[in-house]
């Protein structure tokens, strides 16, 4: 397995995680998200590919993408209350259900961690869906602690 930046003729795969990660949300809250979405479509995907403030690192064996994280560079600067730092997102971290649990995300996020450090990032960091117990036992598992927690009171059932 190789680690590398995504690349145009990735599209059609990620498209279709896309739609994997759509789905576990959907699981999860279906009160929130759609069966059947995805997050970017081909021409969105494509301009993220363009972006240099939004890598995204593709997983690949021969020639077949196992999984993909996007990222995102976040810098804060001259901000009244917030320190200045540089920090690498992970927006969205998927491996193609045939392949979880084959240490792909692993490789993944690793990947992630080394490139943010070349970047002189002075953090990781990433959201997780409360009810996504896999992900977050995963993540726990690379170290990372909760930074802040999203709370909401449902108004309507």
């Amino acid at each position: 397995m190789d680690i590398r930046f995504a690349q145009a003729r990735d599209i059609p795969d990620m498209i279709e995680l896309l739609r994997q990660v759509g789905e576990v949300h959907h699981q999860i809250r279906p009160d929130l998200f759609r069966a059947g979405a995805q997050k970017y479509d081909e021409a969105a995907l494509e301009k993220l590919l363009a972006d240099p403030n939004r890598p995204i690192l593709a997983a690949v064996e021969k020639g077949a993408l196992l999984g993909y994280a996007f990222c995102i560079l976040q810098v804060t600067e001259g901000d009244p209350v917030l320190r200045d730092r540089k920090v690498m997102y992970i927006d969205d971290l998927c491996v193609d259900e045939i392949r979880r649990g084959q240490g792909v995300a692993g490789a993944l996020y690793r990947a992630v961690c080394d490139y943010a450090r070349e970047l002189d990032c002075d953090a990781v960091t990433l959201n997780v869906w409360c009810g996504n117990d896999r992900a977050m036992a995963f993540y726990e598992k690379c170290g990372l602690k909760p930074q802040k927690v999203g709370m909401e009171y449902v108004l309507k059932q």
